[in-house]
């Protein structure tokens, strides 16, 4: 690992002062030293957020506000995250360990790196890691890899599971900067690669995640759905998110959202528009998981994630739709 400075920002002003002289954030650690480790990352000096007092979940309006440096385990414990937002708390439980959740926070999850191989092995090429150096999961092992949202530059996905609940949820991530605060909601907040995968999301030099805010409950059935080579500890292959309501039957309000096939948490609002108002069925489900899936792409040794999206797809709206 390079040598480091490591400082500890005591506010949030303190941390944007050293942001804003291009210092580089550490919250949890539980993905940045693993870069610095392998040398994928490489800062000069570091600044700790752990101090700077963004670690409460208080309400705001009929919402909540999940403030930058509460940890995962603090945020899925929290009551009233698990009876008004409880998709939000399944995905945190379904995601990495207990010993990760204990140290990981809200805004690193946020913006933690994609895990694709060849990004963390710096001698194969990685447009994400490197511009302009190639991208070798594209003829390499991909079986992690994106099939919807993805680029001649970079096919890698996102993730994370809390990101993909919160898109479901519609929250917006709050942040501060040399240009002032900003909300952002969490559907524009990561960057498909395009023709630039180095960006993964629209965070400006010297800006840094104050909080996460959820809307009001929508008083819902929420379900977590996460399909993984092992029950704990593992990457998602699939995620499905989903918050929706019933009526005479029907399903009455719907969102989705799902993890592991994009290159970024991923939602389709025309996918949403086919479920809604209909009865629930295979057919109906069937006919979501075309939508969903119309563009998506295998590059071989993902190829069977298409097929499993449809499969989970329907699983997990049988699930919601029966109560």
């Amino acid at each position: 690992m390079k040598a480091f400075t490591l400082d500890h920002a005591r506010s949030a002003e303190e941390a944007l002062a050293s942001l804003g002289q291009g210092h580089t954030a550490i919250a949890g650690g539980t993905n940045l030293v693993d870069l610095m480790k392998l040398q994928v990352a490489l800062p000069d000096r570091l600044v700790s957020l752990r101090r700077t007092g963004l670690d409460a979940i208080v309400p705001e309006g009929d919402g909540l506000r999940i403030g930058a440096l509460v940890t995962n385990a603090d945020c899925a414990a929290d009551m009233r995250v698990r009876q008004d937002w409880p998709l939000l708390s399944q995905a945190i439980l379904a995601g990495a360990s207990p010993q990760l959740r204990n140290r990981a926070t809200t805004g690193g999850n946020l913006c933690q790196r994609t895990r694709c191989g060849y990004f963390y092995d710096t001698t194969q090429a990685c447009n994400k890691r490197e511009a302009g150096t190639g991208c070798a999961a594209r003829e390499g092992f991909n079986r992690i890899h994106a099939v919807l949202g993805t680029s001649d530059a970079c096919i890698a996905t996102y993730p994370g599971d809390m990101a993909v609940a919160l898109l479901a949820l519609d929250a917006v991530v709050l942040t501060e900067g040399p240009f002032g605060p900003r909300q952002i909601p969490l559907a524009m907040f990561h960057r498909e690669p395009g023709d630039d995968p180095t960006r993964d999301n629209v965070l400006h030099p010297g800006e840094m995640i104050t909080a996460v805010k959820l809307p009001a409950p929508t008083g819902g059935r929420q379900v977590y759905r996460k399909v993984r080579d092992r029950a704990s500890y593992a990457f998602a292959l699939v995620s499905v998110a989903v918050d929706l309501s019933m009526e005479d039957g029907r399903i009455a309000r719907c969102a989705l959202a799902f993890g592991s096939l994009g290159t970024v948490p991923w939602r389709d609002p025309k996918v949403e528009a086919v479920l809604t108002g209909e009865a629930p069925s295979p057919a109906l489900f069937a006919e979501a998981a075309d939508v969903l899936l119309r563009d998506a792409r295998g590059f071989g040794a993902n190829d069977f994630k298409i097929p499993l999206a449809a499969r989970a797809l329907a699983a997990t709206l049988a699930q919601a739709t029966k109560g």
